[in-house]
């Protein structure tokens, strides 16, 4: 299908010019494909066509559109890079709406939703076929993280009585299973080689982390703060990773466990990488006036 026959309301001159913007090709994102996208969204900011619509979608942020397709297509690196860019703003965001563990759950389950689980083989439609480029993408994805907000508050207060409405329904939930010692003590063995690890990062390592994870700065960000590029701080913040993997690796084998071992990190997160970062590094807020320092304690 030619681009013109997708996107009739657009010229393809206003649409090439909306590509070349888009970085398009760095997602494997087809011409044909972004002018599709560009014409569903001018028929909702100009839906009769010509100079009008051309003059509309000049205004879309094609930088954005083309990543949001990429990502809905399951383009790996797109996805990485979204990933990377937006996943520690989102908690942020969520955080300020609700609290720590909820706020978790909260940007989570938009994520899921963003790379389309759900569907046949675990995959299904990608929530960005709703984003049309009208917005920035972090404005869009706050947009919805505060719908789903709204929508879980709603919910819960379908359970409150009509009699009695400070008061919440009592709901029975199914009774947990019988604790797994088991599986308690891999978590406990597991939290402890977490903790053991980040306590032998150096100072400046910490810090990356908990810019990134407890303080939500953007990559780039980050990098500015330490006189870098995006790119330095994508690669100095990855080999932190995995000298963090290596160190777990090595504190859980005494034990006789490996990584593969523990059925829920998403528990030892909580229980021991959230809260070293948090509170143990004692890493402060940035402040964009110079190169960062680290005067927080080290863990235990």
């Amino acid at each position: 299908m030619s681009p013109a026959s997708s996107s009739p309301a657009v010229s393809a001159a206003a649409i090439d010019r909306l590509f070349a913007q888009s970085e398009a090709e760095r997602w494997n994102v087809s011409r044909e494909r972004f002018a599709e996208a560009v014409g569903r969204a001018a028929e909702k900011l100009a839906p009769g066509g010509g100079a009008a619509a051309d003059a509309a979608v000049a205004t879309l942020h094609a930088r954005d559109l083309a990543l949001a397709l990429a990502c809905a297509d399951g383009h790996d690196a797109a996805w990485e890079h979204f990933v990377m860019t937006y996943r520690p703003e989102l908690y942020r965001a969520a955080r300020a709406m609700t609290d720590e563990a909820t706020g978790r759950e909260l940007a989570d389950s938009l994520y899921a939703d963003l790379f389309g689980l759900g569907g046949r083989n675990g995959r299904g439609q990608s929530l960005f076929r709703y984003y049309h480029g009208r917005a920035k993408l972090s404005t869009w994805l706050r947009s919805v993280l505060a719908q789903r907000h709204v929508d879980v508050a709603r919910a819960q207060k379908r359970l409150t009585t009509i009699d009695d409405p400070d008061h919440p329904a009592e709901v029975h939930l199914p009774a947990e299973p019988p604790a797994d010692a088991a599986r308690a003590q891999a978590l406990r063995v597991a939290a402890r080689a977490v903790t053991a690890a980040l306590a032998a990062l150096d100072g400046a390592d910490r810090v990356r982390l908990a810019y990134y994870y407890v303080h939500g700065l953007t990559l780039a960000q980050a990098g500015r703060l330490f006189g870098e590029s995006e790119a330095t701080a994508s690669r100095k913040l990855e080999r932190v990773r995995r000298q963090l993997q290596a160190a777990i690796r090595e504190a859980l084998a005494p034990q006789g466990l490996d990584p593969a071992d523990v059925t829920d990190w998403a528990e030892v997160a909580r229980s021991a990488w959230d809260g070293a970062l948090a509170e143990a590094l004692g890493v402060p807020a940035p402040q964009e006036t110079g190169p960062p320092s680290f005067k927080g304690k080290r863990t235990p």
